[in-house]
């Protein structure tokens, strides 16, 4: 076998997709002719009904980040007390409800899909839960169907971390439609973007009401102040890109198909690899992110060896993520953070390694990073 050489050019996990740029400057001049730049203009105004179509969902509320979005959820809901979450997410998740004074509760994680365990949650459920906020990780939807069975019998809110699932769809369903709110991201890395930006998604009128009044103040028109609110409104600039990026998801999105299968192809039978759960027909993927698990006993090399060998060659993945969230020194001294209240989490933690994953990348690259990886030193 021949030498594998470094990558020239840096290969990183992700790549943002950028629009040409003469249609961001059409965008502009009209932004400029109006002198409309925040504050529900008509860039802000057609982006929401173009992603109600794209998404397939009753309504759509703009924010200027996911974070922000994800704030006003709880405050929207009138979350309190206890929310049962995911300690295998990004930090936003259980950063928001502690800014919302709201305790989260880490529930361990299915073994397959790495998404919160339903089955574990009503485990958990005691007098002070309000709600259950769980995320579709890397993409595969989480268990709907269990997670609003359980909320219903106890009655509790469902609020849905998307912001990996942009465009995923349950038996033709947008994955929106599922859960009191979901928020999905619109930042640079993901496969859609409005450069940075995120929206709440949902299905009842009078919330979408008060999610407006709580991202811009609170302000109702020029005399009422109705609701303690922040500023979460997304500009007419983003809003405009926005607009031009949904022209490009379908593309990025087929590119990232043909790339996740020669991921596939490469490493399925690799002993000590685990792909990406298989989601089943009635699922439309997004193919945002490519994730392996790697079993150090059965491979013969760690998650952290295999990521640090990548970097000899340049190419730069994640361990996404890690540490846990229930790991983190704000959190880590809470009851549902004992590691023995999350095997299978702390086990995921330290095997999750996501490779590059964007439509500029060839065949060749790919097959290559894999050749590094079955080429590592055992």
């Amino acid at each position: 076998m021949s030498k594998i050489e470094p990558f020239e050019q840096n290969i990183y996990v992700t790549r943002p997709v950028l629009p040409k740029l003469e249609e961001v400057t059409d965008k502009l001049q009209d932004i400029w002719m109006s002198k409309w730049l925040t504050n529900n203009g008509p860039q802000h105004l057609m982006l929401e009904e173009d992603l109600t179509e794209f998404l397939k969902v009753p309504y759509v509320s703009l924010f200027n980040n996911g974070t922000i979005a994800l704030i006003v959820a709880c405050q929207s809901l009138r979350l309190q007390g206890d929310v049962i979450t995911t300690p295998f997410t990004f930090a936003a998740t259980p950063h928001v409800l502690s800014w919302n004074n709201i305790n989260p509760i880490f529930c361990d994680v299915d073994e397959e899909t790495m998404n919160i365990d339903a089955d574990k949650i009503e485990s958990m459920i005691t007098p002070h839960t309000s709600a259950i906020l769980a995320v579709h990780v890397f993409g595969t939807p989480c268990n709907v169907e269990k997670i609003q069975e359980v909320a219903d019998r106890y009655g509790l809110r469902v609020v849905y971390d998307a912001a990996h699932a942009f465009g995923v769809e349950i038996d033709g369903k947008g994955i929106g439609n599922f859960g009191d709110i979901s928020m999905f991201s619109f930042h640079a890395t993901k496969l859609y973007h409005t450069v940075e930006g995120g929206a709440l998604v949902h299905g009842n009128k009078d919330l979408k009401q008060r999610i407006d009044l709580l991202k811009n103040f609170g302000i109702k028109n020029e005399d009422e102040v109705v609701m303690p609110g922040i500023n979460g409104k997304l500009d007419e600039i983003r809003a405009a890109i926005g607009r031009i990026m949904l022209k490009y998801v379908d593309a990025e999105q087929e590119k990232r198909r043909k790339l996740h299968a020669v991921y596939n192809e490469e490493l399925g039978d690799v002993a000590g690899i685990k792909l990406m759960p298989n989601c089943g027909e009635n699922v439309k993927r997004n193919y945002q992110y490519y994730v392996i698990r790697i079993d150090e006993k059965v491979f013969g090399k760690s998650r952290d060896d295999v990521y640090d060998e990548l970097k000899k060659y340049n190419v730069y993945a994640r361990k996404y993520f890690h540490p846990l969230c229930s790991e983190f020194t704000c959190y880590r001294q809470l009851n549902s953070s004992r590691v023995e209240n999350l095997p299978v989490a702390n086990v995921i933690g330290k095997q999750v390694l996501s490779l590059p994953m964007y439509g500029d990348l060839t065949a060749d690259d790919v097959k290559k990073i894999c050749a590094i990886i079955k080429s590592t030193d055992r």
